[in-house]
């Protein structure tokens, strides 16, 4: 996407402007259609055959300059994560503990040059982990903070240093076996036993989690060999590590740290804990390492702010993405994509009807970037028909899993995805070119895990 006047690759801002505007187009193209839908276990979902024409609402100028302040009402939590959260590492950021451990692994690396490959593996086993079994998503924003210095410092770029978080937990939320905001919801609506079939996703988990790791290895073996250019993004928004020694105050911190990581698992899981909980626990996580290493008062809160200010423009193209959602919501074309998308799926062999499914749910993930909102619009209508061409329910799921998870790594409706781009620093166009022979490796991956329980087992 080249713009006269531009020298370099448009900012991530301008983007999710253009597609506003694209989508405010398509509101007076695209028939306004809707689903009825009911309230079951405290979720709206779709009534099977209930699709109908409405009154069109097509979307004018007046709609176009109110949708990023809805945007804004609309990701108003995300938004404030961001921002909070953003400060609130800066202040555990600043006590030095993450600079002390970095230099810590990068003396490490020095005399072991594989320690580095392994530094990037443990970390995105990590974040994958949380990705199968949490549905880390939105708290990759926070760890692209810290993930960016540690791989510039490690002698990579921006794209390593966005990919360990971003990309570990990406793969492990399309393989998620556990991840109770997609596979939860998704098997609840099916009427399948919770976490079922859970063996097999443990594969894909391992699978895609491995494909993910060796492709970015082969990228970051790339840049040592000179072979690919390094990219690094704004320079401003991102601190080199520092030489400053690992004292008792950074140990504890860092150690109440890597508490904080395994309250979040076990909290999301057992005791439903969200945006609110997460961002509470930053916060006093930030606080509590700056006590722990004291300095003036004044240094603590530039600190929160510059962190804040970091996260600015992040906020603003979470705010824009779903500001996009908020137009073609508004103008009732959602559901008519839907109806047309599932109807494509229709009279065709069981084997490409589940690929279609599949690649059906990643085009769908365009307008309903929430993995639990996609499985309450879509599964109502995935489960039937599922049923109808003689598809297991669980392989029915499985494709919404993967056109839900995969495909979040490359939409710019999504919040997260655009966030974490402006963060690094990274432009959207650039991303694509980076990221597209991983995303065909994967999606060929999820085509032979989908066509498996169709030709080789049957799976319940």
């Amino acid at each position: 996407m080249k713009i006269r006047g531009l020298k370099k690759s448009p900012d991530s801002l301008l983007i999710v402007s253009v597609i506003l505007i694209l989508f405010t187009i398509l509101t007076w193209i695209i028939p306004a259609g809707e689903y009825d839908r009911i309230e079951k276990n405290g979720r709206n979902i779709v009534v099977p055959n209930s699709y109908h024409h409405v009154d069109a609402a097509p979307q004018g100028v007046a709609d176009v300059l109110r949708a990023p302040l809805f945007g804004f009402e609309a990701a108003a939590d995300i938004i404030a994560f961001v921002l909070l959260v953003g400060g609130a590492f800066s202040l555990f950021s600043f006590t030095g503990a993450f600079d002390a451990f970095f230099l810590k692994m990068l003396k490490l690396a020095s005399r072991k040059p594989k320690a580095k490959s392994w530094i990037i593996v443990g970390l995105m086993i990590l974040f994958s982990f949380g990705g199968m079994s949490f549905g880390m998503s939105e708290e990759t924003l926070v760890f692209v903070l810290i993930t960016l210095p540690l791989a510039r410092s490690l002698g990579y770029d921006n794209f390593v240093g966005l990919a360990i978080p971003f990309v570990g937990a990406g793969a492990g939320f399309a393989g998620a076996a556990y991840n109770p905001f997609t596979v939860g919801i998704a098997q609840g609506i099916a009427e399948l036993p919770l976490f079922s079939g859970a063996g097999y996703r443990l594969i894909v988990w391992a699978v895609f989690t491995t494909i993910a790791i060796l492709f970015v290895l082969w990228y970051a073996r790339r840049l040592t060999n000179g072979k690919a250019k390094p990219f690094f993004g704004d320079q401003k928004s991102v601190n080199e590590v520092e030489n400053v020694a690992l004292t008792k105050g950074h140990i504890v911190a860092l150690l109440l740290f890597l508490l904080s990581l395994a309250a979040i698992a076990w909290g999301a899981v057992n005791d439903g804990w969200y945006i609110p909980e997460i961002c509470a626990l930053f916060i006093a996580l930030g606080i509590t390492a700056a006590l722990l290493n004291p300095k003036p008062v004044q240094s603590y809160l530039d600190a929160f702010y510059s962190g804040v200010k970091t996260m600015v423009p992040a906020a603003l193209v979470i705010c824009l993405s779903k500001a996009i959602l908020v137009v073609a919501d508004n103008g009732h074309i959602v559901d008519t994509v839907l109806f047309a998308m599932a109807e494509s799926v229709n009279g065709l062999p069981k084997v490409v009807s589940v690929q279609l499914m599949f690649l059906v749910q990643g085009f769908l993930n365009f307008f309903i970037p929430s993995g639990s909102g996609q499985a309450a619009v879509t599964m109502p209508i995935m489960t039937p028909f599922s049923d109808i061409v003689g598809i297991s329910r669980q392989t029915a799921v499985l494709a919404y899993q993967f056109g839900d998870g995969l495909f979040n790594l490359v939409i710019p409706t999504s919040g997260v995805t655009m966030g974490a781009l402006a963060i690094a620093g990274i432009p959207f166009d650039k991303w694509i070119k980076w990221v597209w022979k991983l995303m065909v490796i994967l999606i060929l991956a999820s085509m032979i895990f989908l066509a498996l329980p169709m030709t080789v087992f049957e799976w319940v």
